[in-house]
């Protein structure tokens, strides 16, 4: 009964077209057959923001790639090096509520056009500022971060738009697979080229060259107005009601809502809530291995007395380089598998995707402390099971923005995700480098300065994030409690 009320209504002209899909949509009633079978331009505009979110991620990661370099270059304490970090995800997540009210109401292709012109020309100017001028080179990480925030606000929410539920999972799993390949390869591009060149500098002056093709992609390929359909087609499916609604007097389908509305409503759906709490242990987590694994491995190889201190030479990238190499994999495989696993379990149960973070993100908190606790004595068991904690952390990635795009309504969608980054971010991995770096530098402060207590300060340090992680799981396993009845109240 529901195909047969939705397919045969025509949604209103505003709803018609989004992009490429124009032509096949107002030829005939049947509305949704257009949306399952996507025009092949909506793939192409789809691998355009994968490619962006690619140089995006990579962005992020070029300093920890080579933090060791930047840390000796400025002279900087573990306190300050862990602060670089922090600058950046503040004026990050500050900027992304900004962008998320923009990005409902005003051009998605020209905000995003001009933060990827903004945060690559940023990116550049940092690799000429010398080490007089260390207070400018945490500027620029911060410019890049606001630059960074309006894509990862915006963009998801066009491919959203562009496919049904099924295949947007899909899509939205591609799309977040570039995350830790993005991060994975800032690792390796910013120790690869520190190797070759022998100056760190020019670890900045390569994505900007990659920026400046995504900005050309997307001017020709995306299309100037990108409407939202995905709350009609989603209702059409769901009930086939929509039509009736708009035909009566006095019932709005789509009223306008104020900024402050849509926050007090997102404040009273608890599945996001939770979820987005989740988000923030998992950001908490990432963002403290992200900055400080190759500074940690280096440390415990220093004991170990694998590698000699690196006191004046350049610095050995090795670490970097594995690290990347094992965010890249985990990450790809995190993801799929996450994806897949939601796929599969959600038909046999409705709260599946709760409970496959909740599990992951538990399985995730003990691989890590076997990490730290086996640092000091075998490097190969720290890789292993570091590449196993990041692992079931990548296997929420997708799942959790799938969660958040089905228990939110969908003309709050980017005010919703941009909450979720300014709470996952505030409290999560803008916090984690910054704490972990003076956890650290309290610790070397209170005994003899060596190279032991250099590794032990960071070791313990490290050991907050186990604790992190197991509050992340509990938070999920809180939202599979709510998610089936806020589900229901979004998709009326």
């Amino acid at each position: 009964a529901h195909e047969n009320t939705g397919l045969q209504t025509q949604p209103p002209p505003e709803e018609q077209n989004y992009g490429a899909t124009a032509a096949h949509v107002g030829q005939g009633p049947f509305v949704s057959v257009s949306r399952n079978s996507p025009a092949k331009r909506d793939y192409l505009i789809s691998a355009v923001l994968c490619y962006a979110n690619l140089i995006n991620f990579m962005d992020w990661f070029l300093v920890p790639g080579i933090l060791l370099e930047i840390q000796k270059y400025f002279e900087l304490s573990d306190g300050d090096t862990g602060l670089l970090h922090t600058v950046f995800i503040l004026c990050y997540m500050l900027a992304a509520p900004i962008f998320g009210y923009l990005g409902d109401r005003y051009n998605r292709k020209i905000i995003l056009g001009g933060a990827i012109f903004f945060w690559s020309g940023v990116t550049l100017g940092s690799s000429f500022i010398s080490e007089l001028y260390y207070w400018i080179f945490f500027l620029s990480r911060g410019l890049v971060g606001i630059g960074t925030a309006s894509y990862s606000t915006i963009a998801p929410t066009i491919i959203a738009d562009l496919f049904e539920e099924g295949k947007r999972t899909t899509m939205l799993s591609i799309f977040y697979i570039f995350i830790p390949v993005g991060s994975g390869l800032g690792y390796v591009l910013a120790a690869s080229m520190a190797d070759v060149t022998g100056d760190w500098h020019w670890a900045f002056r390569i994505t900007p060259c990659m920026g400046g093709l995504a900005l050309v992609l997307l001017i020709l390929l995306v299309p100037h107005r990108t409407k939202r359909r995905t709350a009609a087609h989603r209702a059409l499916s769901i009930s086939g009601t929509i039509r009736v609604a708009a035909e009566k007097p006095g019932v709005h389908r789509t009223a306008k809502t104020t900024w402050c509305q849509d926050v007090i409503s997102l404040a009273k759906n608890w599945s996001f809530v939770w979820s987005s709490l989740g988000l923030t242990a998992m950001a908490f987590v990432t963002g403290a291995l992200g900055m400080w694994v190759p500074l940690f491995l280096y440390r415990a190889q220093v004991v170990q007395g694998i590698v000699s201190p690196c006191l004046q030479e350049s610095c050995d990238s090795s670490n970097s380089l594995i690290f990347g190499g094992i965010t890249i994999g985990t990450g790809i495989l995190g993801v799929i598998a996450g994806a897949e696993a939601a796929r599969r379990l959600r038909k046999i149960n409705n709260k599946a995707d709760p409970l496959i973070c909740a599990t992951s993100m538990f399985i995730s908190a003990l691989c890590l402390y076997i990490a730290l606790m086996v640092a000091q004595t075998n490097i190969l068991s720290t890789f292993i099971f570091i590449a196993f904690g990041e692992l079931f952390l990548s296997v929420n990635w997708a799942v959790v923005t799938d969660i958040l795009l089905y228990v939110v309504t969908p003309r709050r969608q980017s005010t919703a995700i941009a909450l979720q980054i300014l709470v996952s971010h505030l409290l999560g991995d803008a916090s984690s480098p910054y704490l972990i770096g003076i956890i650290s530098n309290a610790i070397q402060g209170k005994n003899a300065h060596s190279f032991q207590w250099s590794f032990w300060s960071m070791q313990y340090s490290f050991i907050v994030c186990a604790f992190v992680g197991v509050f992340g799981g509990g938070f999920f396993l809180l939202t599979s409690f709510y998610i089936e009845e806020d589900r229901k109240e979004a998709e009326r």
